[in-house]
């Protein structure tokens, strides 16, 4: 995998606009250059796809674990204050790499169902994450997926299955906008990995609804697999990252001790 320049690597994806038609490259720009100003941990890599160059924020650890690649929510970066920002570094203090992909994003008032056509470019980041995960370090790769991004990694399933990930973490997974049900079933039965669905105990009524009908189907993936939920957090565990922190490493060292 290539390491690129913020320049170049903006000017790679303008040159792909025409191919990422339903992404908003503009906007995703924006966002890069957001978190590449701020970003305090770790240190912004260009990944290409096959298709186009976006970015990632990687952490590379001494004597690392695996790698946990992490997916964030609608419309954020990388490196959000929430959930995917504070677990990237948190668990590198655990000793795992850490990779955040800049997932698709759209316009700030784009729904959920104007993401559903982005998930097959997402498919391609997700597929690139893991394989500069596993380019860069031994061990197994983890996803952890928030909200839309648990939605990504769950279309992506559905098609290809688990193939190249050893655990899953989701945060969030259900949430969509209001009269918007998911597009398809949740490949629940092709999890064949440990599996945490992670949720606060605030979260959406929906989206609780909807974690209640699949806990059944969660454990039966693996024998590791749980249902855990953070209390008092809401749907993007504000004020509560530490907690998910908490909850996230204490599994992981269950699943793959240290």
């Amino acid at each position: 995998m290539k390491r690129l320049t913020l320049v170049s690597l903006f000017v790679a994806l303008g040159a792909c606009n025409a191919v990422a038609a339903e992404s908003d490259l503009e906007r995703e720009q924006r966002l890069g250059e957001e978190m590449s100003m701020n970003l305090f941990d770790g240190e912004v890599v260009g990944i290409s796809d096959g298709e186009r160059d976006f970015l990632a924020a990687w952490i590379e650890t001494d004597s690392p674990r695996g790698t946990v690649v992490l997916l964030h929510g609608r419309g954020f970066h990388a490196d959000w204050q929430d959930v995917v920002g504070p677990l990237r570094v948190r668990l590198a203090e655990d000793r795992w790499n850490t990779l955040s992909l800049q997932m698709p994003v759209l316009d700030v008032d784009a729904k959920y169902y104007d993401y559903v056509p982005t998930f097959p470019d997402a498919d391609r980041r997700i597929d690139a994450g893991i394989a500069f995960a596993r380019e860069r370090a031994d061990g197994p790769v983890v996803v952890l997926a928030h909200s839309c991004g648990a939605h990504m990694i769950m279309h992506r399933i559905a098609g290809q299955g688990v193939s190249g990930i050893d655990a899953l973490v989701t945060a969030g997974l259900g949430a969509t906008d209001w009269g918007q049900d998911p597009v398809a079933p949740f490949p629940i039965g092709q999890v064949e990995v440990p599996f945490l669905d992670a949720l606060g105990s605030a979260e959406y009524e929906r989206v609780l609804g909807l974690a209640a009908q699949r806990l059944d189907a969660v454990k039966a993936t693996h024998a590791s697999s749980a249902q855990v939920f953070v209390d008092g957090a809401d749907h993007y565990f504000k004020g509560k990252n530490a907690e998910l922190g908490d909850v996230v490493s204490t599994w992981l060292d269950e699943v793959f001790p240290r």
